[in-house]
């Protein structure tokens, strides 16, 4: 675990993403994971449309909220409660967006939540050792969180020449990022101010930190700036597990990393804020927090 911890703090500082592989999760899980995905994605586009829901359902590359510069994906959404006593509540949302015909579609993603909710515990406790605070205060803080997960589908681009962007550069405005992706390639993370590509690896998850982690840190740890290339000839699938603490959290960061000279990088705010910030105020990029904080600031001076 010390050595696991030693790892992460120097990739979390430096670029804020890194991978881990063999969490109890089987290889094979992951491919039926990804083949349902694929399955999804090849409904007929009424069908689609009729499973479009408010934070839930399909979406073709964000339309519904932005007119330019899309992503070249469609995406599959729901929420996922870590602590309800519900232990069917995905194949519920399943159900009610896609109908019963598709519950073996619901069971498997409700073992594949159940199992990002595990890894998303462990993770929190090595981040909390890494950074030399209480092992148990980040499981603590999101214990009751409601985290999001999104299915990614990536066409093939034709006209893909110079490389098409599935998604442009940007930061997560959430805490952790889970990411599962097929073998196709294309996730690039910036790092030593250069893009590098993150090769697919089996049985293999790459965790991003996210902006409202990297708060959580005082900064120390890196809100991780990444993208992703699509295919000019296959098509492309990738999970996201996305972790964000329940949306009336104030987000602060623990007195630990809070020294006598320190400095406060960020003011407390609550999650929900930063949320409804990126759907209606400005879409996601490289400076979404420093953003969000002037706006807010600005906010706050003109009442």
């Amino acid at each position: 675990m010390a050595k696991a911890a030693e790892i992460v703090r120097e990739a979390c500082i430096k670029h804020g993403a890194f991978e881990v592989t063999n969490i109890g999760v089987d290889i094979d899980f992951n491919d039926l994971v990804l083949q349902e995905t694929g399955n999804i994605f090849k409904l007929p586009l009424d069908k689609k449309i009729s499973a479009i829901a408010k934070d839930a359902g399909f979406s073709v590359a964000h339309a519904e909220r932005y007119t330019t510069v899309l992503p070249w994906k469609e995406t599959f959404t729901f929420m996922y409660n870590h602590n309800s006593k519900n232990e069917t509540q995905v194949i519920d949302v399943v159900d009610s967006l896609l109908g019963q015909e598709f519950q073996q579609t619901g069971l498997v993603y409700q073992k594949y939540c159940d199992a990002m909710n595990d890894l998303t515990k462990v993770l929190l406790e090595l981040l909390a050792i890494s950074l030399g605070v209480d092992r148990k205060h980040y499981q603590s803080f999101f214990e009751d969180a409601v985290s999001m997960m999104r299915c990614n589908f990536y066409p093939p681009c034709s006209a893909n020449l110079s490389g098409a962007l599935g998604n442009g550069p940007h930061c997560d405005p959430i805490s952790l990022t889970l990411l599962l992706q097929d073998q196709v390639g294309g996730l690039e993370v910036f790092a030593d101010n250069k893009w590098l590509a993150v090769p697919p690896k089996p049985n293999t998850f790459v965790i991003n930190i996210g902006d409202t982690f990297m708060a959580l840190t005082n900064g120390l740890y890196k809100s991780c700036l990444h993208r992703v290339f699509v295919s000019n000839k296959v098509e492309r699938k990738s999970l996201t597990f996305f972790v964000s603490p329940r949306g009336d959290k104030t987000v602060s960061p623990p007195d630990e990393l809070l020294g006598k000279e320190e400095s406060r990088k960020y003011p407390d705010y609550k999650w929900n804020e930063l949320y409804q910030f990126t759907q209606k105020t400005r879409r996601v990029d490289a400076h979404t927090l420093d953003s969000f904080v002037a706006w807010r600031s600005s906010s706050d001076a003109s009442n």
